[in-house]
């Protein structure tokens, strides 16, 4: 898919067309798709809260490595992430995580978390905590967007909206590397590492959902996809 296909213009705001009791945007996408800024802007149109998951993850690993353990543990991870106390902010205009009373906003986005999270997302034990705590969050808020790689298949299933981000390797590296201040080249090869590691995972693998639609960002600005969503979104609930 090269970038927006089948655009719609329904009318309305979608918060006055989406069913008042729940609303559940499911977002998934590889690093540098445009997950966490889409779906940021998606949950304050909607009226909603923001979750994403990849930071929760990200603050495991963070104890985790302050723990001194080794990658290669398992069972030492899940332990970790058991005694870990995970603060999670779900406003999506000021996101914010700790982990045991510690405020790990910048160290999870740092290059030593970047390079062991896959490591730790990979242990079925973490996986099954997070996804618990995820599916209790989603569950007492009536109206949320969650971002991650295993929402659409596994966290949130009965989404109102599932939707796969994705973007040219090129696109997705130039993001990041301009966040992050770091090599364009070096990013990108990073992030195929990452996107090996996540999709042969053998428990709850990133991939595109069987009902999930494909959003390819490349070239394509972030208001104009959020709007994109937003169509979708009312379609959906409209149809529902």
């Amino acid at each position: 898919m090269g970038g927006l296909v089948g655009r719609a213009n329904l009318g309305g705001t979608v918060a006055e067309v989406v069913r008042p009791e729940k609303c559940v945007v499911a977002v998934d996408g590889p690093s540098g798709s445009g997950k966490s800024t889409v779906s940021r802007r998606l949950a304050t149109r909607i009226d909603g809260v923001y979750l994403d998951t990849g930071a929760m993850y990200r603050a495991v690993t963070w104890a985790v490595l302050q723990a001194g353990v080794d990658l290669a543990d398992a069972d030492a991870i899940a332990k970790i992430a058991l005694e870990t106390e995970l603060s999670i902010g779900t406003d999506p205009a000021a996101p914010h995580f700790a982990a045991n009373g510690i405020n790990v906003d910048e160290p999870i986005r740092g290059t030593e978390v970047t390079q062991a999270v896959s490591a730790v997302a990979a242990v079925p034990a973490v996986r099954k905590q997070l996804v618990a705590l995820q599916q209790a969050i989603i569950g007492a808020h009536p109206r949320i967007v969650v971002e991650g790689r295993d929402i659409a298949s596994v966290v949130a299933p009965d989404a109102d909206l599932k939707v796969y981000l994705t973007a040219s390797s090129a696109a997705r590296a130039q993001r990041r590397s301009a966040e992050a201040a770091t090599d364009v080249a070096a990013t990108e090869a990073d992030l195929a590492r990452r996107d090996k590691l996540d999709s042969t995972r053998t428990v709850d693998p990133l991939r595109l959902a069987d009902d999930a639609i494909e959003v390819d960002t490349t070239g394509i600005g972030i208001d104009e996809v959020v709007t994109y969503l937003l169509n979708l979104l009312n379609s959906k609930v409209s149809s529902s």
